[in-house]
């Protein structure tokens, strides 16, 4: 599955057109190498996604092409997330 999709059904980022977006500019990183939107995502892997100043690194545990809101979660496990302290 696309990462623009799988950000999009796994409801990380709300929308696809802004899920590619923060792809693009290389935010969203696979199994620790810079991702494009268009990057094949499978089952384990891990996905760093900074949003702004927090970074969530997750685990993809499940694909599906849609999923209800409440399933959502379903299709990840959040394994850290951090703040980016600013620095002077």
């Amino acid at each position: 599955m696309r990462l623009d999709k799988f950000l999009k059904v796994s409801r990380l980022i709300k929308r696809r057109p802004l899920a590619k977006e923060v792809a693009d500019q290389g935010r969203v990183k696979i199994n620790g190498h810079v991702a494009k939107a268009s990057s094949t995502v499978a089952i384990d892997d891990e996905i760093v996604i900074q949003f702004g100043q927090k970074i969530v690194t997750i685990r993809v545990t499940d694909l599906k092409d849609t999923t209800r809101k409440e399933d959502a979660a379903t299709l990840y496990t959040v394994l850290k997330e951090e703040q980016i302290s600013k620095e002077n």
